[in-house]
């Protein structure tokens, strides 16, 4: 049995960012965890993690957005994307797994809804944050920088910053329903 806190956020949002940050840290080093993958638009969380995990032995693997998702949001900074790497860090660019990938293209054109869609559709139901960390734990792993026999700490956020942490088994795209969801330690209540 294992006894741990999880934070419910009251509010979604980036005022929760130091707070997951500490608790991503503070799980990370004390359950053995080498690797905390997180999603990371600008930059700007994924540095302050990798910052904070200086010295841990873990490794972050910061996940962006693909490059035809910048239009609509906003490329990395490359400047952080560097000093992330400078820090021991990895940065993946790749397509994402649920929404925004070839089967967005073919609802866009032609409509209906794809399984991956839907899978992402569904996640969603538990908060943004569930939904890009579980995203960005297959992406880190179809890039083959976390492996399906390792359990990571995976970390998104509601818009901008980080609210929700959890800890996963990963799995690649191609074995996606074997990914496990093994705890929660972070996540807003609404």
């Amino acid at each position: 049995m294992v006894d741990r806190t999880v934070r419910y956020f009251d509010k979604p949002g980036p005022q929760n960012t130091a707070e997951t940050l500490r608790i991503v840290r503070e799980c990370a080093t004390s359950m053995g965890i080498r690797k905390v993958v997180i999603a990371a638009e600008r930059g700007d969380s994924a540095l302050a993690l990798a910052r904070a995990m200086k010295g841990t032995g873990v490794q972050v693997i910061a996940v962006t957005l693909h490059a035809g998702r910048w239009a609509k949001y906003s490329p990395p900074d490359l400047e952080k994307m560097e000093e992330i790497r400078s820090l021991g860090g990895v940065v993946v660019t790749a397509t994402h797994v649920l929404i925004g990938n070839v089967e967005t293209a073919v609802r866009e054109k032609f409509g209906g809804l794809g399984p991956s869609e839907l899978i992402g559709q569904t996640l969603y139901l538990l908060g943004q944050g569930v939904k890009v960390a579980v995203e960005v734990a297959v992406m880190a792993a179809d890039a083959g920088h976390v492996s399906p026999n390792e359990d990571v700490i995976a970390v998104a956020g509601t818009a901008r910053g980080v609210d929700t942490a959890l800890l996963i088994t990963p799995s690649y795209s191609t074995k996606f329903f074997d990914l496990r969801v093994r705890e929660i330690l972070a996540m807003p209540r609404g």
